[in-house]
């Protein structure tokens, strides 16, 4: 009896660890791989920080910063999920793809959120450093901001959906006709959209600039929005336009061009005979003394035609802004006026002379006013006044 169990002792022995190997070695040695993928993320992690560190350290900017703290998780998670995947290779269980594909999916998510918080970090920093013509600004960063967010889950979707072993072409599909239909319905505000964005591309005037339309329409740019424009006209009345209607519109910029500043003319006439020196003289010592006018460019004067009652001419000169036209044009014909009344410069009103060469006798205009001569004293018969004749029948 003692042998059998010595025996049974013996044998147990040699097939325990035979067991527990089979056993718990696979899962032994998979959370030893996951450990070393751990470990390995780490390291990955911080060579990578402390080389690019160096690199981005470089430059002046923190967008670079920002966008490799983006990718610290997704790259740890993925260097690790890449060991854990190697590790339960070696279980050979029957689920083993599912699993895969949710680790792969787990990948995906931590990737997604890293795009989405990167083209936040690019589109702000292009917001910030606009240049001309750049389709980014301030204005349009939240729309280029949301189409990004919608384009990245749209596309981390179609992966994880991909990751499964889904069909996605039906969806595919009916994700056209739907955005055929969308587009067909709200056409205008696409158009007003898309105009929007090349006028911010375009830049053809800012914010503060003052603008004139075909149509005639005046005013300062107070915004410029996705989907119209605004301008506040000297009578302090704002208007809105469209974006499409800009787009296609002919516009003059007042503030536009080498600098903001804006020429007026003052046209005024002047009596022949006039010292024509002095009334340029005097017309510019007026502008001179306006503090409102520019002194760069030079204010000028300028002939420009011999007119039917005066000699036209025109000053030329410059203000900061085209705001300021109104009151410094009247200031400026305010003075003009005063200065040559001071200065005897006669300004005439229009006129026309007529020259008679022969006027007509009495005897001429009393021939012309008398009455025909064979005119009969008789009433004519259509006078109201005649007498009617008599009628036979009222007798």
């Amino acid at each position: 009896m003692v042998a059998e169990l010595t025996a049974l002792e013996r044998r147990l022995a040699e097939l325990l660890p035979i067991y527990l190997d089979e056993l718990w070695g696979p899962w032994l040695q998979l959370a030893a791989i996951a450990a070393a993928s751990a470990l390995s993320a780490w390291v990955v992690w911080w060579i990578l920080k402390f080389g690019a560190t160096k690199l981005v350290g470089r430059t002046k900017t923190e967008v670079d910063d920002r966008l490799l703290e983006a990718t610290h998780w997704p790259l740890w998670v993925s260097v690790f999920l890449i060991g854990l995947r190697m590790g339960i290779a070696r279980l050979h269980l029957a689920d083993e793809q599912r699993i895969v594909d949710a680790l792969q999916t787990v990948a995906l998510l931590f990737w997604i959120v890293a795009a989405l918080r990167a083209s936040g970090v690019l589109l702000r920093a292009l917001a910030r450093h606009r240049s001309r013509g750049a389709l980014v600004s301030r204005h349009t960063q939240p729309l280029f901001e949301n189409l990004a967010k919608v384009a990245i889950v749209i596309l981390g979707a179609y992966l994880v959906i991909k990751a499964w072993g889904a069909d996605v072409s039906g969806l595919l599909a009916a994700g056209g006709i739907a955005g055929l239909a969308i587009g067909f319905a709200a056409r205008d505000t696409l158009a007003n959209l898309f105009a929007g964005i090349f006028i911010f591309a375009d830049g053809p005037y800012k914010i503060g600039d003052f603008i004139t339309l075909d149509s005639g329409e005046r005013g300062m740019v107070t915004e410029i929005g996705i989907r119209s424009t605004r301008l506040l006209t000297r009578d302090d009345i704002e208007i809105t336009i469209p974006n499409a209607v800009m787009g296609n519109a002919k516009i003059n910029n007042e503030s536009g061009g080498p600098h903001v500043k804006y020429r007026i003319r003052v046209r005024v006439g002047v009596a022949y005979g006039s010292d024509v020196d002095h009334v340029e003289a005097v017309q510019l010592q007026v502008a001179a003394d306006n503090p409102k006018v520019c002194e760069q460019p030079e204010p000028r004067v300028r002939f420009r035609t011999f007119g039917p009652s005066s000699i036209q001419y025109e000053l030329l000169c410059w203000v900061e802004e085209p705001v300021l036209r109104g009151i410094v044009t009247h200031q400026l014909v305010k003075a003009t006026h005063k200065a040559f009344a001071a200065a005897g410069i006669e300004i005439p009103f229009s006129q026309h002379d007529i020259h008679i060469k022969e006027a007509p006798s009495r005897q001429t205009l009393a021939a012309r006013n008398a009455p025909p001569a064979n005119q009969s004293d008789r009433p004519s018969a259509g006078d109201p006044m005649a007498p009617r004749p008599a009628d036979p029948a009222a007798d």
